[in-house]
């Protein structure tokens, strides 16, 4: 994920925990180049006209993440996995936004191999995906998470490993039955 020591990431993150407020101003340097990289993946899958920039992703996903209370800080994974979440509920909110602004009704195109989705009609369809991503963490909340971090977060599958704590072959078997459902579930609204 990064080239920084691990064990000084968490000690900063059990800082956090224990309510020490320097510690989200000392955690940003140690994480920020893994932000704005899962940014501008994030971003290079967004629409040509999209108003957010990769750096003001990170900015927005780092203050909401110092806003947020009651999470308890595990390790980075952890850290890097709440922060894809969130980066991905900046980009839906934005999503929504933009397709309320255009109340278009096109068809939505999805290659479940990659969830590549065409620029155009990004908006649209990343509220699809995130409506899709919810019914499946009602069905199933490690697959949902799965997709989360390698669509949303850019994670590799030994990433992805490590901070749901499983094996990389676990991981490409949910990954495969996520891929499936989410392939039926989403042909079923676009037919």
């Amino acid at each position: 994920m990064d080239n920084q020591p691990v064990s000084e990431i968490t000690q900063i993150l059990q800082k956090w925990n224990a309510g020490d407020e320097d510690a989200k101003e000392l955690l940003l340097p140690f994480v920020y180049n893994q932000l704005r990289k899962q940014a501008r993946i994030l971003m290079a899958r967004e629409r040509s006209d999209h108003t957010l920039q990769p750096t003001a992703l990170v900015h927005e996903a780092f203050l909401k993440l110092s806003e947020e209370s009651g999470i308890e800080w595990k390790n980075r994974s952890h850290f890097y996995g709440i922060a894809a979440h969130l980066m991905r509920q900046i980009l839906i909110q934005y999503a929504r936004q933009h397709s309320a602004e255009k109340r278009g009704n096109h068809n939505v195109h999805f290659s479940v191999d990659d969830l590549q989705i065409p620029l155009e009609q990004r908006a649209n369809s990343i509220v699809i995906l995130d409506e899709a991503l919810e019914k499946l963490a009602e069905l199933d909340e490690r697959q949902a998470a799965v997709v989360e971090m390698k669509f949303f977060g850019g994670f590799s599958n030994s990433e992805i490993a490590e901070t749901l704590d499983i094996s990389d072959r676990t991981v490409i078997r949910i990954w495969k039955a996520a891929k499936y459902w989410l392939f039926r579930e989403l042909n079923q609204k676009n037919p």
